[in-house]
């Protein structure tokens, strides 16, 4: 398929992608060619296997990739409309072959990107797999589903190549700096060097103002406190959004955002696997783990049957056995409506008073490698601490009133998304929590906002946001998620048994904006270079009145969490290895979303060292 939009060269498309952990998605917004007319926008048609020499538009592209045996596929099965033989098995036939084969399955590459102690660019999934398949990094993957995205593009707009059109990518709020320079560089492989990022909840947010048509301004006001709650297949996202008066207009400020929850339809497709799995036992039927892997692939097919046809009570089940036909030596039961809604709705979404925390279990001492999942699958407990922790978010703000009688932060109304949410069961549940809530501490009732694409509001709200950014239109002020610190190492005698004492050293507060920079005021530093280095870095979403050098020497584990420790040899150019060099430090959130942080020469103030997010260490 080709174009039929005219050529222009300043005719550029704003684009959106969901680069999701189950499903990816791209929108576009062509502007207008008359600026009378109104801009349209779309979502592109994914060309992708289904299955052997199978190949399907479809509106998402499942975020996986399927590492095939060499003599799995003949020659030519699978072609693709850009290319004979693509590098990897993306999308569709990757998720269909997966639950056959779930050991050569690569998923949640997205989740990987954000793990503090590993290393995103080793080969390391899938990580429960044989010797015989080869691992693929984090990183690599996400690549992969950036590049299969931009050729679907290139093929269908050849006159309008994707990395020449404004490109906005979505993160979880809660991404950690080294997560965000790890999803600019996969852009940036491909030669995507144009893209920035955008929080996912504030692309929903953005997908809801675009769907109103220009009614929003009708349905928030001045003092309202919107709960953004997104479940997606791997995590679950929390923000808060305020309107504000900003000279007689509506201004929204993003004041909030949650911790990275790795919690959501995975998990609870798991379960509800597991739910089955018991089920067969008892029936005398016992599961290899590569079965029940592929359990949950089919429970989440139920699962969606049994959401969206209310009047089905059961859904069939089958399990296939290694070395037997799907048919001839299955194993089959039933999913049902009961066991979905017992599983889901009081396993996840329990009823709970809001000073209820998350429970905590103490960690073994051995484990394997994995990703570091939410250990409290009830997300309605997390939501609970999350607005207590965030009662006093709003106290900087003019127009709202606090009450010393609440003990959490009360939202006026929530937005939902993600496709978890597709459920009204679900949605009903949520509310019906977060009214409970409410109600007792004489509060009005939270309202919903709606008219929002669940599946594809991420996308939409990028592309969006993309727009209103080259056209001056209405914009979500935030700045950084929260405020990030340094460590720095005290010069004491040493004391035996005593690590030298690490200070944290406020370098970006709470909402710095992008495009700005802040130089630590006064303080000197020293910077070892041409050899191996750690740098610690720390991050709070609660101390907000923390200015750029602000110093603590002591700090409880609820104010300030550790990120990560990385290895670095600074360039030792023009110096001698292991000089310390007098310098000052800069930080600066960049025009797209990254946070930098530079050590500048005291001497020269051309000699400077850009000190790495994305360099993690993998020994801890």
């Amino acid at each position: 398929m080709t174009s039929s939009t005219p050529e222009h060269p300043s005719h550029k498309f704003s684009i959106g992608i969901d680069l999701g952990t189950t499903h990816s998605v791209l929108s576009y917004i062509e502007p207008p060619l008359n600026e009378l007319d109104e801009p349209t926008q779309n979502i592109l048609a994914i060309p992708q296997l289904t299955a052997a020499g199978e190949i399907e538009n479809k509106l998402q592209l499942p975020s996986f990739i399927y590492q095939a045996h060499s003599a799995e596929l003949s020659k030519g099965a699978t072609v693709l409309p850009w290319t004979a033989e693509p590098e990897h098995l993306v999308g569709e036939i990757a998720r269909n072959r997966g639950r056959k084969t779930p050991l050569r399955l690569v998923s949640s590459a997205k989740s990987w990107l954000c793990h503090t102690s590993i290393d995103c660019k080793a080969p390391i999934l899938p990580t429960e797999t044989q010797d015989e398949v080869e691992r693929i990094s984090p990183f690599d993957a996400s690549v992969a589903y950036l590049q299969h995205l931009t050729n679907a593009w290139n093929h269908q707009f050849p006159a309008h190549q994707l990395n020449q059109q404004d490109l906005t990518i979505t993160v979880p709020a809660s991404f950690d700096p080294a997560a965000r320079e790890l999803t600019i560089e996969a852009a940036h492989t491909i030669g995507l060097k144009q893209a920035v990022l955008l929080e996912e909840p504030q692309a929903a947010f953005y997908s809801w103002i675009e769907k109103s048509q220009g009614g929003w301004r009708d349905q928030v006001s001045v003092g309202d406190i919107i709960l953004v709650v997104d479940i997606g297949g791997g995590t679950t996202d929390l923000s808060l959004i305020a309107v504000t008066d900003n000279d007689g207009n509506l201004e929204l400020t993003r004041i909030a955002v949650g911790d990275h929850i790795l919690l959501g339809g995975d998990n609870m497709d798991l379960a509800l696997a597991y739910t089955v799995k018991a089920k067969l036992e008892k029936e005398g039927d016992r599961l290899a783990p590569w079965q029940v892997q592929a359990l949950s692939h089919s429970c989440r097919e139920a699962k969606e049957n049994l959401f969206s046809n209310p009047d089905v009570n059961e859904v069939p089940i089958v399990v296939s056995n290694r070395g037997s036909s799907l048919i001839g030596g299955a194993l089959r039961t039933v999913l049902t409506r009961e066991e979905l809604n017992q599983v889901l709705i009081e396993g996840f979404l329990p009823q709970v008073v809001v000073s209820e925390t998350p429970m905590a279990r103490p960690k073994g001492g051995l484990r394997t490698t994995g990703l570091p999942y939410a250990q409290d699958a009830g997300i309605t407990r997390h939501l609970a601490a999350f607005l207590r922790k965030q009662q006093n978010a709003t106290a900087d703000l003019a127009g709202f009133n606090l009450s010393k009688d609440n003990s959490f932060l009360h939202p006026t109304a929530v937005l939902f998304n993600g496709g978890v949410l597709k459920a009204d069961v679900l949605i009903e549940r949520m509310m019906t929590v977060i009214n409970s809530w409410l109600t007792t501490e004489q509060s009005p009732e939270a309202r919903i906002l709606t008219d929002i694409e669940l599946d594809a509001g991420v996308a939409r709200g990028a592309a969006f946001f993309g727009y209103m950014r080259q056209h001056n239109g209405i914009r979500i002020r935030g700045g950084t998620a929260a405020s990030f610190y340094v460590g720095v190492e005290s010069a004491m005698p040493a004391v035996p048994g005593m690590p030298p004492e690490i200070e944290a050293l406020c370098i970006a507060p709470f909402g710095m904006e992008e495009g700005t920079e802040e130089i630590v005021p006064e303080d000197e530093f020293g910077l070892v270079v041409g050899e191996p280095v750690r740098f610690r870095f720390y991050s709070s979403n609660s101390r907000r009145d923390d200015n750029v050098g602000t110093r603590l020497d002591f700090w409880s584990e609820e104010e300030l969490e550790e990120l990560y420790e990385i290895e670095v040899t600074l360039s030792a150019e023009k110096h001698q290895v292991g000089d310390v060099i007098p310098v000052h430090l800069c930080a600066a959130v960049t025009d797209v979303g990254t946070l930098e942080l530079l050590a500048i020469s005291s001497t020269d103030k051309n000699d400077r060292w850009k000190i790495e997010f994305d360099v993690r260490n993998d020994d801890d």
